[in-house]
């Protein structure tokens, strides 16, 4: 059976640059550099948590909120205690 995370994020677009800002209550707080025009935002949002997890960009996708900042973003393959602590050694 394979595992899957789902993980809350707290978007802020057009920042200086992307990068996890913080965790507050269960929610990791993403600043993107990308502009929330034409789903931008939202790629550079899961460009950048492939990397910090360490998987695919195909292991993502964003379940809900795909319109709005509080987003819930699915992880397949990847159990969600493991999710947190790979997201946590990003934070500053």
């Amino acid at each position: 059976m394979t595992e899957i995370a789902l993980i809350s994020i707290r978007v802020t677009p057009k920042a200086a640059r992307t990068r996890l800002t913080a965790l507050k209550d269960g929610v990791f707080w993403v600043s993107v550099a990308a502009p929330p025009i034409e789903g931008r935002a939202n790629e550079a949002l899961i460009e950048f948590l492939s990397r910090c997890l360490g998987v695919p960009k195909g292991t993502l996708d964003i379940k809900r909120g795909e319109s709005g900042r509080i987003k819930i973003v699915e992880v397949d393959g990847l159990a969600p205690d493991e999710a947190e602590i790979r997201l946590r050694k990003h934070l500053p």
